[in-house]
């Protein structure tokens, strides 16, 4: 089995993120009046808005994916989880090129290349971005079904998202994969933003920390500035858990998918994954470094599949 740990220091955003110069308010209010509302000049003489407000935040993201990812319409129920864009962004640059190293260094782009979004959420950030950028196609999967109406929604009011987003209930909350990959479909990865902890009362300590550390905790009222359902933020072990069962059912899917890839919030659960990859039979796992700003996150990647098997792989499917 060959192992990876990609630790290569990133000052920034992925090369090829749009935001990786910070955001133009002013372009950006062009786009949606509406975000005016929101933006203010701070102490430092710029421009910003108060991330600790969730409409804050929404406005920002929507008028994001407006100015930047080629949505006309784009809106999420106030209860579920509106994702920093940035770093979403990141994730779909680094598992394409992640893809090059199959394809002679080149990111393949179009509609043949299909990706698997595990929990697609009412947002639909994933396919959104990655059908923007690289014009990949995607299948999305849900267990919560108001969550699945909202990115229906979505996808039904952009034109150039209805061919290429499929969404998929997944009926059985204690599945991950079973029964959402059918059993002719061939994804080029898979990738997948778990619910990361174990219960309410720690996703409420983190979103506490969040609002601390940009300077607006609540003592009584804690605002959930990204707010999120409970299925979106916690379950049952937590990531640890989650990640533990993806990686257990991806052994049924051995040859369904290049790439299977998962966001891991705490560094010290990537032992116990590698480990679990190992006992499975991954041939490839790397753990793949990104920063945004202060803040470093990471994703694991681990393939069935030999180097050469995966350039097969493209050859066959990306040809």
């Amino acid at each position: 089995m060959k192992k990876e740990q990609i630790n290569t220091p990133k000052k920034n955003l992925h090369p090829r993120n749009k935001h990786i110069n910070g955001y133009n308010f002013d372009e950006l209010i062009v786009t949606n009046p509406k975000l005016n509302d929101f933006v203010f000049i701070n102490k430092y003489d710029t421009k910003t808005i108060d991330f600790s407000i969730p409409e804050a935040v929404k406005a920002l993201n929507k008028t994001l994916l407006l100015h930047f990812y080629g949505v006309t319409f784009w809106d999420i129920p106030k209860t579920n989880l509106c994702p920093p864009i940035p770093g979403r962004a990141d994730y779909v640059h680094y598992i394409a090129d992640l893809l090059a190293e199959s394809n002679n260094g080149k990111v393949p782009k179009g509609s043949h290349i299909r990706g698997l979004d595990v929990g697609v959420g009412a947002n639909c950030i994933y396919p959104i971005i990655g059908n923007s950028e690289y014009n990949w196609k995607f299948v999305g999967t849900e267990t919560d079904v108001p969550s699945l109406k909202a990115c229906a929604r979505i996808v039904e009011s952009n034109e150039n998202l209805k061919n290429s987003i499929t969404l998929r209930i997944q009926q059985n909350k204690r599945n991950v994969l079973k029964n959402c990959i059918l059993e002719n479909d061939k994804f080029d990865f898979i990738i997948c933003n778990p619910p990361f902890h174990s219960s309410k009362e720690e996703a409420t300590k983190s979103t506490q920390r969040k609002l601390k550390n940009i300077g607006k905790a609540k003592e009584d009222k804690p605002v959930l500035n990204f707010s999120g359902q409970n299925n979106e933020l916690w379950c049952e072990g937590g990531e640890l858990a989650f990640i533990t069962n993806l990686i257990y059912e991806s052994a049924h899917f051995k040859k369904q998918s290049m790439w299977f890839t998962c966001l891991v919030s705490k560094k010290e659960n990537l032992k116990p994954f590698y480990n679990h990859l190992k006992k499975i039979g991954a041939v490839d796992i790397k753990t793949i470094d990104m920063e945004q700003g202060n803040k470093i996150s990471r994703f694991i990647a681990w393939s069935f599949l030999s180097e050469q098997q995966r350039e097969n792989w493209s050859i066959i499917n990306w040809e």
